[in-house]
């Protein structure tokens, strides 16, 4: 969409961070690491040059776009979207987990009374 409409790429990456940041506060502690651990496999061999090719075909291919300019960020964009996922999907999970959970019952009182 960035490429297409030609917003500058730090809107995108401000909006993004901003989302990652409230996440984590609201994200449970346990998933987090691994949330921002999951913004680095975006590196890998195979998606570096599969997400630039991709980028770098569209932006030839829409009229008055530059190349090197729209190709830019585009990994560091594609870093972003695991770690939102990931605590999203957490955040999804334990706030379902809370709202089916039922009140544990109170243990019996010693003199056979019932607890208020």
């Amino acid at each position: 969409w960035r490429i297409v409409t030609g917003t500058p790429l730090y809107y995108y990456m401000i909006a993004g961070y901003v989302i990652v940041v409230v996440q984590t506060m609201f994200a449970p502690r346990i998933i987090v690491p691994l949330a921002y651990d999951s913004g680095g496999v975006t590196t890998s061999t195979v998606t570096v040059p599969l997400v630039a090719a991709l980028g770098l075909g569209l932006a030839s291919n829409v009229p008055g776009r530059s190349v090197l300019l729209d190709g830019f960020g585009l990994i560091a964009l594609a870093s972003l979207f695991p770690m939102i996922t990931v605590m999203g999907y957490a955040q999804v999970t334990s706030w379902l987990q809370a709202g089916t959970s039922k009140p544990k019952a109170s243990p019996p009182s010693s003199k056979g009374e019932l607890s208020s």
